[in-house]
């Protein structure tokens, strides 16, 4: 029981989720070597089961590295926005601090 139960837990982790394992042989050799079952190319093995394999690593890195250009894009959008709302808080401080002068 407690087997089963630690088992549940490590599926449910997300770890367990964003570790992609191939196993022995290279991506794209074939069905029984590592390359799995991605399609009729991919099980065939051979110079293009490993070409379409690369291109799939080639097109997962590129959508990583938009998603990354996207993110830190948003992070700079969200930093300037915070520097004028800082801006604007100073001055409004100033403001008030001089209407406070001017009622003394």
């Amino acid at each position: 029981m407690a087997l089963r139960q630690t088992a549940l837990l490590r599926l449910r982790s997300p770890l367990a989720v964003c570790v992609r394992s191939m196993g022995k042989g290279e991506p794209g050799a074939g069905a029984g070597a590592g390359g799995g079952t991605g399609g009729t190319i991919r099980d065939a093995g051979g110079a293009f089961g490993k070409r379409e394999a690369a291109q799939e690593e080639q097109y997962f890195r590129k959508l990583e590295q938009d998603q990354l250009k996207k993110l830190k894009k948003g992070f700079q959008k969200e930093i300037q926005f915070h520097k004028e709302q800082v801006e604007a808080h100073k001055e409004a401080i100033k403001r008030h601090e001089e209407r406070l002068q001017e009622l003394k």
